[in-house]
């Protein structure tokens, strides 16, 4: 299996043995470098560890998900938020996305298949604009050399 290494993930969940599941899930798929927060507040306190994606928990005591969410958009607009939760009103998935988060997983039979799909999309987006880059820079560099 591939080395997975690059990414940083924050887990946010007041239910701990939720988080736990996702940090042993991750790291099935040999990703190493996951940090659980049991609520938003720790998630905002750490947000200079530049985490590259949080799963976030919507429901959770105190700050809610979709405030947390406003703020690491705020810190960070480059780090993916998925939302994790069981809430399934139509209304909090829209004001999630909204307010930018990647995507909204529904905690059901298949969370773990749709993390996977997800963290590959992310992957997959990564290395593109890692491409485009580096060929925009190429071609800013001949450009200069060359100005005719």
């Amino acid at each position: 299996m591939q080395n997975h290494n690059p990414f940083q993930f924050f887990i946010v969940d007041d239910d701990v043995f939720r988080a736990k599941m996702h940090e042993q899930y991750l790291l099935n798929l040999n990703y190493s470098n996951i940090t659980c927060f049991s609520n938003g507040n720790d998630c905002l306190n750490n947000l200079n560890q530049n985490p590259d994606i949080i799963f976030l928990d919507h429901n959770m005591d105190g700050i809610t998900g979709l405030e947390v969410l406003k703020k690491i958009k705020r810190y960070n607009p480059n780090i993916y938020v998925i939302m994790v939760s069981s809430q399934q009103n139509t209304k909090i998935i829209v004001d999630a996305l909204e307010y930018g988060a990647y995507d909204y997983i529904t905690k059901d039979h298949l969370v773990y298949d749709k993390m996977t799909l997800i963290i590959n999309k992310i992957s997959q987006e990564k290395e593109a604009m890692k491409k485009l880059t580096s060929t925009f820079i190429e071609i800013s560099k001949n450009e200069f050399l060359d100005p005719s």
